[in-house]
């Protein structure tokens, strides 16, 4: 019999997983960016949560653009960490609902605040990506630089729905049948 938490517990772990992919983003992982600059190729500037290609790793950052260099959008590469932290808030909440599968209906219910959590800090930081790289998108594209959105944008709005579904389901799965039956035969 499968645990009234697995549904959650198995929807924040994706939302984890994904969340991880858009956190190594560019600069240290190229394939993964939330902004694409430039000609398609090798030689495309990506934006990622901690830098852009070429940079070095740090929490803020500017743009190679000056027309988009300000201290808003600067302050708004600062709160790009909020996408590990997102991450980690859905670790927790996959914690919990391990709790919930082999434990006790106590997992479920902690499972469920922590992705409540979770998702409110997911949809902040998809918020942010959205206006920030939309922005710095138009930016470029006025100067004539072809630019469009990176795939992590869309890795932190699968979080988000799975966040959100995950939410729901551990909310569902905390009514669940936790104890289980005893063989009464002798």
């Amino acid at each position: 019999m499968v645990s009234p938490a697995f549904p959650g517990a198995f929807l924040c772990f994706a939302a984890m997983t994904l969340l991880i992919f858009a956190s190594v983003s560019a600069p240290t992982w190229n394939a993964v960016s939330f902004l694409n600059v430039g000609p398609a190729g090798a030689d495309q500037l990506r934006y990622g949560v901690f830098g852009h290609t070429g940079s070095q790793t740090s929490i803020g950052y500017d743009f190679t653009n000056n027309r988009l260099n300000s201290a808003t959008l600067h302050n708004l590469t600062v709160a790009l960490i909020l996408h590990p932290i997102a991450a980690g808030l859905a670790g927790i909440a996959f914690l919990f609902g391990a709790c919930g599968l082999a434990y006790h209906r106590v997992g479920t219910i902690v499972m469920t605040l922590a992705s409540g959590l979770a998702l409110i800090v997911t949809f902040v930081v998809w918020v942010i990506d959205m206006v920030l790289f939309g922005i710095a998108r138009h930016r470029y594209r006025e100067d004539g630089t072809p630019a469009q959105y990176g795939n992590a944008n869309w890795l932190t709005l699968g979080a988000f729905i799975a966040l959100l579904l995950g939410f729901c389901a551990s909310a569902c799965g905390i009514f669940g049948r936790y104890r289980r039956r005893r063989d009464t035969t002798y």
